[in-house]
This record gives structure tokens, C-alpha cells and sequence, in this order.
């Protein structure tokens, strides 16, 4: 059973696009992540700004809590940037090889059209010859 080269081609066409939605699975996972970490940010900030005596005790706490919460956002933001790169290259990928899958696709259309065009010249010399 033989496969034709736009076959192959639409194949790893379809695994590209997979591998294309999981980095863009991944980003959105990420993207959220950096959400979740700037609302909690907020969240410390206004009780650090808190004029209630509970906050002002545990400000310490807070600031600490603070700087470890940056470092994430930082290290979150390097891992979106990441996988905002894996997402382009991937798609890219994709788009070349469907390039490709539709040149091949278009070659076996010729060469198809072409034998169609040679058995007919053939069954005509075949005909005439017949006649002779």
C-alpha cells in the first residue's frame, strides 16, 4: 500500500498542529499563572497600604511576600516569553510544511493529469495502428 508524498506530508501536518495547540495550551497555562500572581501581588499590596493595626503587624510578612511574589512574576514572564517563542516557531512549521503538502499535492495532480494525457495518445496510436 502505497502512500503518496502529500499523504506523508498532511500527516505530519496534523502531528504539527497538535504540537502547535499543546505550546498554545502551554502558554495559556502560563498566561493565567501570571494572572493569578498579579492579583495576589495586589492582594499584598493593599494590606501592606492597610491602615488596620492587624496589616501594619504582620508588614514584614507582607514585604517579604512581596519580593518572592516579583520573583515569580519575573521567572513567569521569561516562561510566557518562552512559550509565546515555541508558539510562532511552531506554527511556522506548520504553514511550511502544508506549503509543502500542497506543492506535492499539486505535483501528483500533473503527473496524474499527464499519464490521463499519455494513455490517450497511446489508445489513439493503438486505434490508428488497428486501422492500418
Amino acid at each position: 500500500m502505497a502512500q503518496n508524498r502529500s499523504d506523508k506530508l498532511k500527516r505530519l501536518v496534523t502531528v504539527q498542529r497538535h504540537l502547535e495547540k499543546m505550546a498554545e495550551i502551554d502558554l495559556a497555562g502560563t498566561t493565567r499563572q501570571r494572572q493569578e500572581v498579579a492579583e495576589t501581588m495586589t492582594v499584598v499590596v493593599d494590606a501592606i497600604n492597610s491602615l488596620d493595626p492587624v496589616h501594619r503587624s504582620f508588614s514584614r510578612h507582607y514585604s517579604g511576600q512581596y519580593s518572592r511574589l516579583q520573583q515569580q512574576e519575573q521567572m513567569l514572564a521569561n516562561v510566557q516569553e518562552m512559550h509565546e517563542m515555541r508558539v510562532v516557531r511552531e506554527r511556522t512549521k506548520g504553514d511550511r510544511i502544508e506549503d509543502r503538502m500542497k506543492e506535492a499535492r499539486d505535483a501528483e495532480d500533473r503527473a496524474a493529469a499527464d499519464d490521463a494525457i499519455y494513455d490517450l495518445i497511446d489508445q489513439h496510436l493503438a486505434y490508428r495502428s488497428d486501422d492500418t
